[in-house]
């Protein structure tokens, strides 16, 4: 008898009046705060601008969520299509289910657009973001615990989580798979922090870098779990895709340093007005030139102001002295 585990909540979702509040999306929301919060100051201290990471997170969220839900389903087909399945549970993003392979691809698709209407690049805003998003998966993995699902083999170990009795489940302890991934994801940032002070990581490196940790962490946990899943050649299709996507990170890092050494310079351009309005450029150049014309149409005018030469006390009559001062004649006519 396993007298030490760790107990499952009863339920993942708590009523406030008649508005369930659902233990799985509120710790994605967490991760969500906990990553912009994190990524916001690592932009402003590579010389970005404050608000920029959350009005690039406006994109990349909703993009990431989508991903991740399609990930998940595409790959986890079966239990959404299969006999006695109801496919309208595949819109059903809280009761858990989000891929991050899937969430990461489609989520850079919005980053990349947000990243296009601030011009700035989306290496530096992802380098900066990187910690802050495996602090995100730190905490949306404790929604795995919520619904008691994604756990590992059966265990007696202290720190084996209790399992209840359930759909697709039977009551046990088994291995805290969704714990391990979390403690790792918290390793995995601190490691990116750590190497990007050292090594000065830029151009989407210490991005790279994240990838590269957590797929070998995430490679030996989903080794662990025992929940359905697709298998080529007897290995679970996540584990086929954390050794493909860790390969491509590695390579990205090695290139990246020989064809991009450093970090950038500057992340987020000045655009303010004066410096990227056309208009405003033009406008201003026009009021510049009307002002030097008057100016030099005043200097240039003896009638106006003392600029004009002033007539000496009995000097002798000349041709300009024989116009009357009231005379219409013009001015160049004077001078003749």
């Amino acid at each position: 008898m396993n007298l030490a585990y760790i107990p499952s909540p009863s339920t993942g979702v708590v009523h406030l009046g008649p508005i369930p509040l659902r233990g799985y999306a509120f710790c994605i929301i967490i991760g969500v705060f906990v990553a912009v919060w994190l990524g916001n100051k690592r932009w402003i201290a590579r010389g970005g601008k404050p608000g920029t990471v959350a009005d690039i997170a406006v994109w990349a969220v909703p993009f990431g969520l989508v991903g991740g839900r399609l990930y998940h389903v595409i790959t986890d087909y079966q239990l959404y299509f299969g006999e006695g399945r109801n496919w309208v549970d595949a819109f059903k993003i809280w009761e858990g289910g989000l891929g991050i392979w899937g969430a990461i691809a489609l989520g850079a698709v919005g980053a990349w657009i947000g990243c296009r209407l601030r011009g700035i690049p989306l290496p530096a805003w992802a380098d900066a973001l990187a910690p802050g998003i495996a602090l995100a998966q730190a905490c949306g993995r404790w929604g795995n615990w919520f619904n008691q699902e994604l756990y590992g083999r059966a265990t007696d170990l202290p720190w084996a989580v209790e399992i209840s009795d359930g759909p697709n489940r039977v009551a046990g302890t088994y291995h805290p798979t969704f714990l391990y991934e979390s403690l790792w994801c918290l390793g995995v940032a601190a490691l990116v922090i750590w190497a990007d002070r050292r090594f000065k990581l830029g151009h989407g490196r210490a991005f790279a870098l994240y990838v590269a940790a957590y797929c070998v962490g995430r490679g030996w946990i989903e080794y662990m779990r025992v929940d359905e899943a697709h298998h080529i050649l007897g290995v679970r299709l996540n584990v086929w895709t954390s050794i493909v996507v860790f390969i491509l990170a590695v390579v990205y890092l090695v290139l990246s340093a020989k064809l991009r050494p450093g970090r950038e310079e500057v992340v987020e351009p000045d655009r303010g007005p004066a410096a990227s309005d056309p208009a405003t450029k033009d406008e201003a150049q026009d009021q510049a030139q009307d002002g030097a014309e008057a100016g030099a149409a005043e200097a240039k005018d003896p009638a106006d102001g003392e600029s004009g030469p002033k007539d000496d006390a009995g000097a002798g009559d000349t041709t300009e002295d024989a116009v009357p001062a009231d005379s219409e004649t013009p001015k160049t006519a004077k001078k003749l």
